[in-house]
């Protein structure tokens, strides 16, 4: 039995995922998922805002198997804090099969730096979600994208559509590759052309050092339908946002699985019927290469690319 009781409501993640009926091309990649403990060997910080299951490497790595990927980049997860040894203890048993995101504090030391790097670590995450995570201040983070750009790592930046514009500077001031989880949240109520999203459009149009990953529909959709039961047309009402970027990016694009799902209060998707949804977003096999192949290998083994 765990000592950490997780956070009331909590959703695991889902306990027999489907194959999916979508066929990866060889050598793709899950480019943005998580490891959470196991708590009894690497507790949860103490400034957390949830407590997670426990979802460690193995469950992980067999998930990666299942759904055809042969490789991960691992995003260190907000109840991890600063605190990046299960991520590393992931990472080192991957081997060059996975590469990591840490989260640094200011104070990081360039021999700590080395020693993530070593590891497999090349990006930090700045998360900017309010009710996630206590946002650290602009000065601190800048000074941790000045550490890190020598190290050649990028930057992963987490917020809600809502508050690109207050970040806008500051986000357009930063040294490195600028990798936006999820689309930058978008209401997908509104329109994919015009509206809100246009921000977020212009940031990525006028910023070639920006990169977008077209992830998490499960978090972004209103109308559904969801990624259960076999359906294969999910959450269509996200497609059309993540379709423009496709067509308009192609080769600053991303695709991730999000597992373990943190903090979702709806339901609990079929990762194989996420992996699935990307059929409806990259429509060509050339086009899922560009996604699941040539972008990410390229962002995470330049050596290899």
């Amino acid at each position: 039995m765990s000592r950490f009781e997780k956070t009331p409501g909590w959703l695991d993640f889902h306990p027999n995922p489907s194959k999916p009926k979508l066929v990866l091309p060889q050598g793709a990649v899950d480019a943005h998922c998580h490891v959470f403990g196991p708590g009894d060997m690497f507790p949860y910080a103490p400034e957390r805002k949830y407590t997670p299951c426990d979802a460690g490497k193995d469950k992980l790595f067999a998930l990666r198997d299942l759904l055809g990927f042969e490789r991960n980049v691992i995003v260190q997860a907000t109840c991890h804090g600063a605190d990046n040894r299960a991520l590393v203890d992931a990472l080192e048993t991957a081997g060059s099969k996975a590469r990591g995101v840490a989260t640094v504090k200011a104070d990081v030391t360039q021999e700590e730096l080395q020693r993530l790097h070593d590891a497999g670590v090349r990006g930090v995450r700045f998360n900017f979600v309010k009710r996630l995570v206590d946002t650290a201040p602009v000065d601190t983070l800048r000074t941790i994208a000045d550490k890190i750009a020598p190290l050649g790592w990028h930057i992963v930046i987490y917020f809600e559509a809502a508050d690109l514009a207050e970040y806008y500077d500051f986000f357009t001031s930063l040294p490195t590759t600028v990798v936006v989880d999820h689309m930058g949240r978008p209401d997908v109520s509104q329109p994919a052309h015009g509206g809100e999203f246009e921000l977020f459009v212009k940031l990525m149009r006028e910023n070639p050092n920006f990169w977008s990953k077209l992830s998490c529909p499960e978090r972004l959709s209103n109308t559904g339908p969801k990624a259960l039961n076999g359906e294969q047309q999910a959450y269509t009402d996200v497609v059309p946002f993540a379709r423009r970027l496709m067509q308009e990016f192609p080769d600053r694009v991303l695709f991730g699985t999000d597992w373990p799902h943190p903090n979702l209060k709806d339901h609990m998707p079929d990762d194989g019927l996420l992996v699935d949804w990307l059929a409806q977003v990259a429509v060509t096999p050339e086009e899922r290469r560009k996604i699941l192949v040539d972008n990410p290998m390229r962002l995470y083994w330049p050596e290899e690319a």
